[in-house]
């Protein structure tokens, strides 16, 4: 019987989890990543972490896995944004959170 996965990387931690053709939960793994708040207002993650975490908890999820994966699903923190090097595909900063206040003002 084939497995759907879904990746989750929400505010606090990444899980993925396998869901059989029943919709039974058949396994799943949680990594949690540091929050980073450099000033006030300010909450920053750093994607390097955020990006091991996926592999982290994919690969130990697939090596528990007895059934072929049908597909993948994906979901990510909403409003969160992180630049990339167009070369090398590394981060250019951290990554600022769909918490972070420091657009405020220019949104009021």
């Amino acid at each position: 019987m084939a497995v759907v996965v879904s990746i989750d990387a929400g505010t606090t931690g990444v899980r993925s989890l396998a869901v059989d053709e029943r919709g039974a939960v058949v396994g799943w793994k949680y990594r949690e990543f540091t929050q980073h708040f450099p000033r006030p207002g300010w909450v920053e993650h750093d994607a390097n972490e955020i990006w091991e975490a996926v592999r982290g908890t994919l690969a130990d999820l697939v090596g528990e896995l007895d059934e072929p994966i049908a597909a993948i699903g994906i979901t990510d923190q909403r409003e969160t944004i992180v630049v990339w090097d167009r070369v090398s595909g590394a981060p250019l900063a951290r990554a600022i959170v769909w918490q972070d206040r420091r657009g405020a003002d220019r949104c009021e």
